[in-house]
C-alpha cells in the first residue's frame, strides 16, 4: 500500500490548511486511516482517525474541536481538515492505513498502522 500526504504548507496562526491522504490506483475504502504528526525533537504523536466506511472517528485532545477528518472512498482520499492552527501544531504530518475488515477496528497508535505515506509538513507562525 503506497500513500500519499499531501497539503502541507506554511500559515499564520489561526489560518487553516487541508491534508490529503490518497492511495494511487488502488481503493482505501477496507481501510482504517490516521494521521498522526512528528514535531522537531518529539516522537510522532496521534492526531486524528476515521474508521472504515466513516462509522468511528477519533481526535487527539490537542485537535478536537479544530481538525476534522473525513473520506471519500470513491476518490481514495482522507482529508484532514485542519482550523485555528496555532505554532504548537508546526510539525511533519503523516497518513497512515491499516487494512481491516470492521468497521470498527480504529487503532490511535502508530505501532498499530502497517502503511505509510511519506510526510508533509505544516508551519505555522505566530
Amino acid at each position: 500500500v503506497q500513500l500519499q500526504a499531501s497539503g502541507g504548507g506554511m500559515v499564520q496562526a489561526g489560518g487553516s490548511l487541508t491534508l490529503s491522504c490518497t492511495r494511487s490506483g488502488r481503493t482505501l475504502m477496507n481501510h482504517a486511516v490516521g494521521w498522526f504528526r512528528q514535531a522537531p525533537g518529539k516522537e510522532r504523536g496521534f492526531v486524528a482517525a476515521i474508521s472504515r466506511s466513516s462509522v468511528l472517528t477519533y481526535y487527539s485532545d490537542s485537535v478536537k474541536g479544530r481538525f476534522g477528518i473525513s473520506r471519500d472512498n470513491a476518490k481514495n482520499t482522507v482529508s484532514l481538515q485542519m482550523n485555528s492552527l496555532n505554532p504548537e501544531d508546526t510539525a511533519v504530518y503523516y497518513c497512515a492505513a491499516l487494512a481491516t475488515a470492521s468497521t470498527r477496528h480504529l487503532p490511535r497508535t502508530a505501532e498499530a498502522y502497517p502503511y505509510w505515506g511519506q510526510g508533509t509538513l505544516v508551519t505555522v507562525s505566530s
